[in-house]
């Protein structure tokens, strides 16, 4: 029985060894994924241990000699390929930066960045919740806290403006033009 690490950091198992030659063949798991086997202490990488670095070992140069007369042909050989997918930026975290961005430049110019920076905090609320979800998939976690800032910053900035504005209408000197006869 092993448990290993997988991509997203958690740790599965106890599992088989024939199970984890299935995840080896999905991709699932691969020559630098840590295991431990069972009654060990020490995490190593799968590739490491010899039940299984033949399942990572290059297929050799040299050709494969040819089938025996009258022996039934061979399957093809299988090796596993594990690729890595690269982390794509989330979108949501780019569209809540651009949406961040605009609400402190432009956006307190007019309705004091109001449609700007709530789109830009519910765009960037959604992005972490994806990110967080799925750490092997997306990136993007530092724009989207710094969308949060600008558009925190916009709607408080905002906010202000509107109190400063109605306080200013309230306090405004009202002037009495007195007739005399």
């Amino acid at each position: 029985m092993y448990r290993i690490i997988g991509a997203d950091g958690r740790e599965y198992g106890p599992i088989s060894a024939e199970q984890l030659r299935q995840w080896i063949g999905q991709g699932r798991a691969n020559a630098a994924t840590s295991v431990l086997p069972e009654g060990a202490s020490e995490w190593k990488p799968l590739g490491s241990l010899p039940e299984f670095s033949m399942l990572f070992a290059a297929p050799a140069s040299t050709p494969a000699p040819g089938p025996m007369p009258g022996a039934a042909p061979a399957a093809p050989a299988v090796f596993p390929t594990s690729t890595v997918q690269p982390l794509r930026t989330n979108g949501f975290a780019t569209a809540g930066l651009v949406l961040g961005i605009v609400s402190i430049t432009l956006g307190l110019c007019c309705c004091y960045g109001i449609p700007f920076n709530i789109a830009g905090l519910i765009f960037s609320i959604i992005a972490i919740s994806q990110i967080n979800s799925h750490p092997g998939r997306y990136d993007g976690k530092t724009m989207a806290l710094i969308a949060i800032v600008l558009c925190c910053l916009s709607l408080l900035i905002g906010i202000l403006m509107f109190s400063l504005g109605i306080a200013g209408a309230f306090w405004e000197p009202h002037s009495h033009h007195g007739y005399r006869l």
